[in-house]
């Protein structure tokens, strides 16, 4: 089996991943990104329905507070609109009863992008020449070498794919993700794997689903959108509308813990249930339906992510390391940035700093 060789390997295609890559790509250096799933984006994902794409990721900026975002946005000539939040909210009860409350707009204002948080992946791929990324690509051992790294590309229980050998390494997984299912040889430290595995995964443990009206009946009646359950199956729930036009939306999280969950179909009429209580008969009725179950994809959760972190973890650089073996091997993805961690934010920041230690070590 022939060695391939570059100067610069990424793990993982996700935002992080990607924005490395265009940057990585404005320069001479050669360069490879290995994403196991058949698409890019990771937990960016944002299926298609006439036009509209509905994000069952990430679906906010905060353009007051997330500069590098913001600014990516403008520069890849992309645009935003306000999280709609005009009206009353609902609220219901553990017994089911629902009533209808003050609706708690964002602060600050949250924003959402058109043609869905994938247009930034999108936009992005356009600036990474098509041979560097590789798809169907999992990453099952890195290894030192005495001079550079190499990764091998399979699965455990088979014969490898191919192998790949860097100078130094871009690893945009989530650290526990990376930890539970990447060899490292030789063993990396027992404090930074420990550290590796504590670092909670964000969206791993949850569930979203998405629903699209031809009409916002939600909106003539005075309600914005936005809904919190203690007996669910949703949790919370907003407006997911195309801004003023249509489609219009209803989106929201699952309350129900991942060892909880139901199968696909059995969670999809529990929440057709719920929503005509909150929204009238018509919200029972949509266009189109998503739901995505993050914890059952291997390439986001592992058996740690069951359990859904429900209020924002605080992250960091896993074990406080951003670089390893004699700064070759390089910390991005979001859950390992200094600022905004679990963000588009931490990402895009997390990316920055990986790409700019990896020149430096060529």
């Amino acid at each position: 089996m022939d060695t391939e060789k570059v100067d610069t390997l990424i793990i993982g295609g996700g935002l992080s991943g990607i924005y490395a890559a265009s940057l990585l790509a404005a320069g001479k250096k050669s360069l490879a990104l290995l994403e196991a799933r058949p698409r890019v984006g990771g937990r960016i994902l944002s299926p298609e329905y006439q036009g509209f794409f509905t994000d069952l990721g990430p679906s906010w900026y905060w353009p007051m507070i997330n500069p590098k975002i913001e600014n990516l946005i403008q520069v890849l000539g992309l645009k935003g609109y306000p999280q709609f939040e005009t009206g009353l909210g609902r609220f219901q009860a553990k017994d089911g009863h629902a009533e209808t409350i003050a609706g708690y707009p964002m602060d600050p204002p949250g924003w959402r992008l058109s043609g869905g948080m994938i247009s930034i992946v999108r936009r992005l791929c356009e600036q990474i020449p098509r041979d560097v990324i590789r798809l169907n690509h999992p990453v099952c051992e890195i290894q030192r070498l005495d001079k550079g790294i190499q990764v091998i590309v399979g699965r455990h229980d088979q014969e490898p794919k191919c192998r790949l050998k860097a100078s130094n390494i871009i690893l945009a997984l989530p650290p526990r993700l990376a930890a539970g299912s990447i060899l490292f040889t030789p063993d990396l430290s027992y404090d930074l794997t420990q550290a590796m595995l504590r670092a909670s995964t964000w969206m791993a443990g949850q569930a979203k689903f998405f629903a699209l009206y031809d009409k916002a009946n939600w909106r003539t009646t005075g309600l914005s959108g936005q809904g919190f359950s203690l007996c669910g199956p949703l949790g919370e729930i907003h407006d997911g509308s195309n801004g003023e036009n249509m489609p219009y939306g209803l989106t929201g999280f699952v309350g129900i813990p991942a060892l909880r969950r139901k199968k696909r179909e059995i969670m999809i009429q529990a929440i057709l249930a719920q929503l005509p209580l909150l929204f009238g008969q018509e919200a029972g009725q949509p266009v189109g339906i998503y739901y995505q179950d993050w914890a059952k994809e291997e390439f986001t959760a592992t058996e740690y992510d069951q359990r859904a972190a429900h209020n924002h973890p605080e992250f960091q650089p896993p074990s406080g390391k951003t670089s390893i073996w004699d700064n070759t091997f390089h910390f991005a993805g979001t859950e390992t940035a200094d600022d905004f961690g679990g963000y588009l934010e931490g990402a895009l920041s997390s990316a920055e700093r990986a790409v700019s230690a990896s020149i430096q070590s060529c």
